[in-house]
């Protein structure tokens, strides 16, 4: 069975591999490690901003929801390797659109790394529209919106 729940301290070492085996695919491309990796997970799980997804007891998907003044944003999503194509990834972003319609908020926003175009072409898919670009923290970003139904 398939649950996404809020990750605890005990899941800092899933998480942390998961994110690091997620982004490693994209380091030769952005010539250096790609900024979710350098997160503070700890932090993040202690200010529970992250949920993990189980499948069959096993932590297989991360999910960093910030919510901000003006709106959430998905801080990351990320799938271990051997779980991708099984539909995890879409789950948890339904999850943080889920959440931000329950929080209130007219839309769900996030960025991604321009040279992760695997990722833009998914959430171009999804619904999600480019905002703008800028470079922000030494990355070039790529920053998007998806409207939802209230």
């Amino acid at each position: 069975m398939d649950v996404i729940r809020q990750a605890d301290a005990g899941d800092l070492a899933a998480v942390e591999a998961i994110v690091r085996e997620a982004y490693a695919v994209y380091t030769p491309r952005i010539g250096k490690v790609a900024g979710p990796v350098l997160a503070d997970y700890a932090a993040l799980i202690a200010a529970e901003l992250v949920r993990v997804l189980e499948s069959d007891g096993a932590v297989v998907g991360v999910l960093v929801l910030v919510e901000e003044p003006d709106g959430m944003l998905l801080d990351n999503v990320a799938v271990a390797a051997a779980a991708q194509g099984r539909g995890f990834g879409r789950r948890l972003i339904a999850f943080a659109e889920a959440a931000a319609r329950d929080a209130g908020h007219a839309d769900l926003r996030l960025y991604t790394n321009e040279a992760m175009t695997e990722n833009l072409a998914l959430y171009t898919r999804l619904g999600f529209v480019e905002t703008h670009r800028a470079e922000a923290a030494g990355y070039r970003r790529v920053y998007m919106r998806k409207p939802l139904d209230a």
